[in-house]
């Protein structure tokens, strides 16, 4: 391919016969192929990236096959049995070494009936990273559950980090189901997810769920402060090796380094996808008769461009399936962020979403020409991930092609990219029927609230030439009023809009003055039903 975000990796014939990945414990390291034999350990393999990548291009020639899943009384196992174990914390590895990093692994069985194969890598050489019935604990299951049986593999994996308390080791990130990851940045609880890649999501040929079949976890020194873990993934389409360089913190960075090798056509090929819930909250509540005032693991999609505009789109749960496409060439960062960071918003005494992070994807290197997509799916559950985004390349990902892309992703309350101290921040968005608060409304118009805080605006009387900049496509701008807020350094944009029935209205707008953009861009989309 000669796409700028999907680099082509060195390609050519392999100069032995071709081997195919084994998962499961059952698995050894996996090796290329044309590394000489008398390099390798008799209790484990060398290993590197390059040997990685070498298997993965070799996996990619021949038909996937069938992971490698549970048998025996891990296929008894159901929600309640699952929900009472518990990895035991003085069984995890790395511990006494002086290491600021713990491995814990999850149990296979009830939903995670595929097997993962865990390896540990010490001075270039892997050795399976083996878990018994022994390192779990299990409360009153009804399943019988052998003791010291060694599992055929596990569920995922999971590390432990000091990362907010030199005394207590605290969850970072985990790896678990298909290929996705979660991570903590400081004073954060799991919210939305990363994934590996997206096959052809929200696209009418159909999603595909490409897995990390492995992975590779490098024993960091004592007293290191970043770990790396290497992954195998597989799908029919598409095959991959992946590194993740993790270095926890205020904001947790993973620099994510992945090489493909796609065996077939993908219509849509996504990538550094991530995946979230929104239910209701701000300017869209969906009718739902709930006490709280907000449910969402994110609020917002950011779109940072090479030309220094910053997007933010609010998000929606739809009435029906919804699709946002942001053409750009090479963006600065994207993600789905959580702004709203005060208890009373949400008012979740067990969820606290105040403290779910945001998460940014800034690309390494030219990613050329593309889309950032945005998904939304109607749902009434917040235990549903409705939300989705990702970058689309421009070019094909046709069979064969061998690429290779880079990001970092920054995982945080307010983590690099999401928002600038030189323009003003989107605070919040409100909605409703058009026309005078508080008498009838004109049901034929939308208006729309959005609040601006920060920036140049900051310092600026409610008399300046402050101007509004509004548009709609298919649809129309009715009126538009901005005002500085009474008592505040908020600046409050009112717009109304009016459409035909039925209509997709895409809104822009974002604040102006003395030559400059003084705001971020407000994105929104209504259909008019």
């Amino acid at each position: 391919m000669t796409s700028a975000p999907l680099t082509v990796l060195p390609s050519g014939r392999p100069a032995t016969s071709r081997r195919r990945f084994l998962g499961g414990a059952a698995a050894a390291a996996v090796v290329c192929a044309t590394l000489p034999r008398r390099a390798r350990a008799q209790d484990g393999e060398p290993f590197s990236f390059d040997a990685l990548t070498e298997r993965m291009r070799l996996e990619s020639l021949s038909d996937p096959l069938s992971a490698p899943t549970v048998d025996g009384f891990l296929t008894e196992l159901d929600y309640d049995d699952y929900q009472r174990i518990r990895f035991r914390q003085d069984h995890a590895r790395w511990s006494g070494d002086g290491s600021r990093f713990r491995v814990n692994a999850f149990h296979p069985g009830w939903l995670f009936r595929e097997l993962v194969a865990v390896h540990e890598v010490v001075d270039g050489v892997a050795r399976p990273m083996r878990f018994s019935t022994g390192d779990f604990e299990y409360f009153d299951p009804k399943t019988g559950v052998p003791e010291a049986f060694d599992l055929p593999g596990v569920a995922g994996v999971r590390l432990l980090n000091p990362l907010n308390r030199a005394d207590k080791f605290d969850e970072l990130l985990s790896f678990l189901g298909a290929s996705y990851f979660r991570a903590l940045g400081q004073d954060t609880l799991y919210g939305l997810s990363a994934r590996g890649l997206a096959v052809n999501t929200g696209h009418s040929d159909g999603e595909e769920f490409p897995r990390f079949s492995a992975f590779w976890l490098e024993r960091p020194a004592p007293g290191a402060q970043r770990v790396t873990i290497y992954a195998a993934l597989n799908s029919a389409s598409v095959t991959g090796a992946y590194r993740f360089v993790v270095t926890p913190g205020t904001d947790t960075v993973m620099e994510v380094t992945a090489r493909l090798f796609l065996r077939r056509d993908v219509a849509q090929l996504g990538i550094a996808p991530l995946t979230s819930m929104f239910l209701f909250g701000g300017g869209d509540r969906m009718g739902f008769d709930d006490y709280r005032p907000a449910v969402h693991d994110s609020e917002a999609l950011v779109v940072n461009l090479a030309s220094g505009e910053t997007l933010y789109r609010p998000l929606k749960n739809p009435a029906r399936l919804a699709g946002s496409y942001l053409g750009m060439e090479n963006p600065v960062s994207f993600g789905l962020v959580q702004r709203t960071r005060d208890f009373d918003e949400y008012l979740d005494a067990q969820a606290h979403y105040e403290r779910r992070p945001s998460l940014m994807v800034e690309p390494i290197g030219d990613w050329g020409k593309g889309t950032v997509r945005l998904i939304e799916i109607p749902s009434e559950l917040e235990g549903n991930d409705n939300i989705a985004a990702f970058w689309t390349p421009e070019a094909p990902a046709t069979a064969g092609s061998q690429v290779e892309v880079a990001y970092r992703l920054h995982w945080g309350r307010e983590p690099a990219g999401d928002g600038s101290s030189l323009r003003a921040r989107i605070l919040r968005t409100r909605a409703g029927k058009g026309g005078v608060s508080g008498v009838d409304g004109d049901s034929g118009r939308r208006k729309f609230v959005i609040d601006f805080k920060g920036g140049l605006l900051r310092e600026l009387p409610a008399d300046a030439e402050v101007t509004p900049v509004v548009s709609a496509t298919r649809g129309r701008v009715s009126e538009t009023v901005l005002s500085r807020i009474d008592g505040s350094d908020v600046w409050r944009l009112v717009i109304e809009v009016e459409a035909e029935a039925r209509a997709a209205v895409e809104l822009r707008a974002h604040l102006a003055g003395f030559g400059d953009v003084l705001s971020e861009t407000w994105l929104y989309q209504w259909v008019k039903e």
